[in-house]
C-alpha cells in the first residue's frame, strides 16, 4: 500500500497541533514562528493523529531544519497495513523529511540540519543531505549552487551554531 493512504504531511501555520509532542520530546515550548511541518497518521479507528513534527527556520538564502520528533504513541495506533507502508517508506521521519525537502527546495538555495543523533543522521543522509566539514552540520543544496556559494552558505550556517 502507498504511504499516502496512511500518512499526510503538510506545512501548518498553527503549530499547536504538535505542541504536546514537541514538549514531550524536548521539554520546552514549540517554536512560535514559521515553518511548521506536521505528519498525521490514520489510526485504526480512521482518526488522523499528529505523529511527527519538524521545524524550519528561514535564514536568508537557506533554511535551518530542526526540532524533529516522532510520537511513538501515535504510531502504536496504526494498523498492520499502515505500519507496513510507513516501514516501506523508510519510516515516518524519513517520509516527512523527504516531503519537507521537496516543499522547500524551490524557495531556498540550501537546507541545513544540525544533527547529534546517529539514527537521525543516517535518515538525513538517506534523504539526500550530505555532511559538511563541521560536526553535526548537514546540508542539501539546489543543483545550481556553485561550490563557492556552497562553502559560503556552510560558513553562514555554521556561524549560527546549534539550531
Amino acid at each position: 500500500m502507498a504511504i499516502e493512504e496512511h500518512v499526510r504531511v503538510r506545512e501548518v501555520e498553527d503549530a499547536g497541533i504538535a505542541a504536546a509532542m514537541f514538549q514531550h520530546r524536548y521539554r520546552e515550548a514549540i517554536p512560535s514562528f514559521p515553518h511548521h511541518i506536521v505528519a498525521w497518521c490514520r489510526g485504526r479507528d480512521g482518526e488522523w493523529l499528529p505523529a511527527a513534527y519538524v521545524h524550519g527556520t528561514a535564514s536568508g538564502d537557506f533554511l535551518l531544519g530542526g526540532g524533529a520528533c516522532v510520537d511513538n504513541r501515535a504510531l502504536r495506533q496504526l494498523d498492520a497495513d499502515a505500519r507496513s507502508a510507513v516501514h516501506e517508506a523508510g519510516g515516518l521521519y524519513r517520509h516527512m523529511l523527504s516531503w519537507a525537502i521537496g516543499h522547500f527546495s524551490d524557495r531556498y538555495l540550501a537546507i541545513f540540519g544540525y544533527c547529534g543523533d546517529a539514527l537521525a543522521e543516517r535518515i538525513d543522509l538517506a534523504a539526500g543531505f550530505s555532511r559538511t566539514p563541521h560536526p553535526h552540520l548537514l546540508a542539501i543544496f539546489k543543483d545550481t549552487v556553485s561550490a563557492q556559494m556552497r562553502a559560503e552558505l556552510i560558513a553562514q550556517a555554521h556561524a549560527i551554531g546549534p539550531f
